[in-house]
């Protein structure tokens, strides 16, 4: 007898900082989506693609479900808006001190016909009434979700995780090449290493107010050239980037260098410039110009 061949697209959704993108990377294997303990962190939707003979899995990261402040937030949820519409199953995750604020995004994926599975995350971080509790919480909220305690970081459930998925994968063939791990170009990642950077090195505002462009990417003999602008919105934004006597900018280089080395298994020559461009997450130019949608 044929074997008939799953695919689909498993979205996930959430709240910023409830693991979303440590759980896709536990899922598909490699770093992928930003993971820092910052919340707001994704600002696309990346996609990681798992393959096997007889299936493939579209896992979709969105960013976390937000009140848009920005224009930059507002096309954010326009990401989250596009997983809503051509999910095949949604992965919905949260945590055990948290519920979904965002009521009409949940609304949406309730009253949907697509298949829920509702992780409740980072479970290492608590006891076992208090899991117990949330889990009747959700059942309540979602019957008809199946409801998947985990820990992405210690990778406890996720095998349960993806066995559920695999369960209820539509039959389909392949939705892109088998041998792709993902959608997103290697200019991307780059840029994606250097925000985490950033985001791990700096306070307050100065994170959420900066953008990562890519200028040019050479790909040589043993080495790649990487120049890289980092956007800020103010002068005084730009002056706290690069820091006194410019060590603070040397260390995101020196440690954005050695994690894209690990990404791509060779040797990078990175430069990174700052520049300033007011106001840019306003900006409908600006926006569209860094890749994000109007």
């Amino acid at each position: 007898m044929e074997t008939k061949h799953k695919a689909g697209f498993v979205n996930i959704v959430g709240n910023p900082n409830v693991g979303k993108s440590t759980l896709m990377n536990a899922l598909v294997g490699e770093q992928l989506s930003i993971i820092t303990s910052k919340a707001q962190t994704t600002r696309h939707r990346i996609m990681g693609i798992v393959n096997g003979e007889d299936f493939q899995i579209v896992y979709s990261d969105t960013p976390g479900i937000v009140n848009p402040h920005y224009k930059l937030h507002e096309s954010m949820m326009g990401f989250v808006d596009s997983a809503l519409q051509d999910a095949d199953l949604f992965l919905l995750v949260t945590e055990v001190g948290e519920t979904l604020k965002n009521q009409d995004t949940l609304q949406k994926i309730i009253k949907s016909k697509v298949p829920i599975i509702l992780v409740i995350n980072k479970i290492d971080t608590s006891d076992q009434e208090t899991i117990l509790k949330k889990i009747e919480y959700w059942q309540n909220q979602i019957p008809r979700a199946t409801i998947i305690p985990a820990s992405a970081t210690e990778k406890f459930n996720i095998d349960k995780i993806f066995d559920k998925i695999m369960e209820l994968l539509p039959e389909n063939p392949p939705y892109f090449p088998k041998d792709e791990l993902t959608d997103k170009s290697m200019r991307f990642f780059v840029s994606e290493i250097i925000r985490e950077k950033i985001l791990l090195h700096y306070q307050k505002e100065i994170p959420y107010s900066t953008e990562v462009v890519v200028e040019s990417y050479k790909e040589e003999d043993g080495i790649d050239k990487i120049s890289v602008v980092i956007y800020t919105e103010r002068e005084s934004q730009k002056a706290i980037i690069i820091g006194h006597e410019g060590k603070p900018l040397k260390k995101v280089g020196t440690e954005a260098r050695k994690d894209i080395e690990d990404f791509t298994g060779k040797k990078c020559f990175l430069q990174l410039h700052v520049k300033v461009l007011k106001d840019w997450r306003n900006s409908e130019n600006a926006l569209r110009r860094f890749g994000y949608e109007g």
